[in-house]
């Protein structure tokens, strides 16, 4: 099974060094553990572009569909053996990241 595991962030967008090491400690358990697929930080939502070209719109906007104070600054793609190992794993990156996750399954 594989998930989204979606790290969840103030404006600030910036982490604490103590941080970046228990970070860096939860990627290597995850690879070691052969649960990594991928994993990568966003850039807040300041530099998005919000594109709808359905039937040829062509609209462009230079905003993120979710203009909030809280928004998602990374992200793991995991893969378990079950929804409550992703979970579990879950709960650890929102301690090591210090920061609220949101976790949702891939479809397929």
């Amino acid at each position: 099974m594989k998930f989204m595991i979606f790290v969840i962030d103030d404006s600030s967008g910036s982490a604490t060094s103590e941080e970046m090491a228990a970070i860096d400690a939860f990627n290597e358990k995850l690879q070691s553990n052969g649960h990594w697929i991928f994993a990568g930080g966003l850039s807040g939502p300041g530099r998005s572009t919000l594109i709808d070209n359905r039937n040829g719109a062509g609209i462009e906007s230079q905003t993120s569909l979710f203009p909030q104070a809280e928004n998602y600054s990374g992200f793991w793609l995991i893969e378990t053996a079950s929804a409550d190992e992703a979970l579990n794993l879950a709960r650890e990156g929102s301690r090591a990241c210090n920061r609220k996750v949101e976790l949702r399954p891939l479809l397929g």
